[in-house]
């Protein structure tokens, strides 16, 4: 299945679902030794434990100015001053399971602006990548790039790969530290936050396992209630 094929589908799936779908279709594709080492990597992230020291529900959340990828100047706390902020972090557009994720929030993006809520999604690629990612997907929210981990940092999220999983990485033919204009193999563990007007985060969903995601049919129900 392309692609293409595979965010069609979130037409009548929900992210989880989409993602589901996915995980089962790349167990036939990568090869077993590839996604051990891969599984045992993430045990290795894990480890380190970034996933309890990452902001979490009912911390602050940090201010931040980042460029989107029209070059504009985006800070999160003139956003406040709208409304709550949906924040995503991910890995980049080389991602299929980024790609889901920011495609099913394209999909759901009237209904979080009609909660008064607004969309942004960050990314450690340079501009020019998030720009190519904004059309592949046919995004109408602003894409921030993230370059130097200033955000990713201030939020915890930033890990450097193990030697295992970057020698599986340039074996795929990616190049993470030049995509990201890095001299680094740093990547942020894909998170999602929902932050509300005072800046106190009211949701979050930290996982190194990054074919898990927070569902925006979650993010709709937080902002409800």
């Amino acid at each position: 299945m392309t692609l293409t094929e595979t965010l069609t589908e979130t037409l009548t799936e929900t992210l989880t679902e989409t993602l589901a779908n996915a995980v089962q279709n790349s167990v036939k594709r990568i090869p077993a030794e590839v996604r051990e080492v891969m599984l045992n990597a993430n045990d290795d992230i894990i480890k380190t434990g970034i996933e309890g020291t990452a902001l979490k529900t009912g911390d602050r959340a940090p201010d931040f100015t980042l460029k989107n990828h029209k070059g504009e100047a985006v800070t999160l706390s003139e956003r406040l001053k709208q409304g709550p902020v949906v924040v995503i972090f991910y890995r980049g557009g080389w991602c299929p399971y980024c790609n889901m994720e920011l495609y099913a929030y394209e999909q759901e993006l009237e209904t979080l602006r009609s909660l008064g809520a607004s969309l942004i999604a960050i990314t450690p690629e340079t501009p020019d990548n998030s720009l190519t990612t904004v059309e592949k997907n046919g995004l109408s929210y602003d894409v921030l790039s993230d370059t130097g981990f200033t955000a990713s940092d201030a939020f915890g999220l930033t890990f450097t790969f193990p030697e295992p999983l970057m020698k599986v990485y340039e074996g795929f033919g990616l190049n993470v530290p030049a995509v990201n204009g890095d001299d680094a193999w740093r990547l942020p563990i894909p998170a999602a936050y929902v932050i509300d007007q005072t800046g106190k985060i009211i949701l979050h969903h930290v996982e190194v396992d990054y074919t898990k995601r927070l569902d925006p049919l979650d993010v709709i129900a937080a902002l409800k209630s």
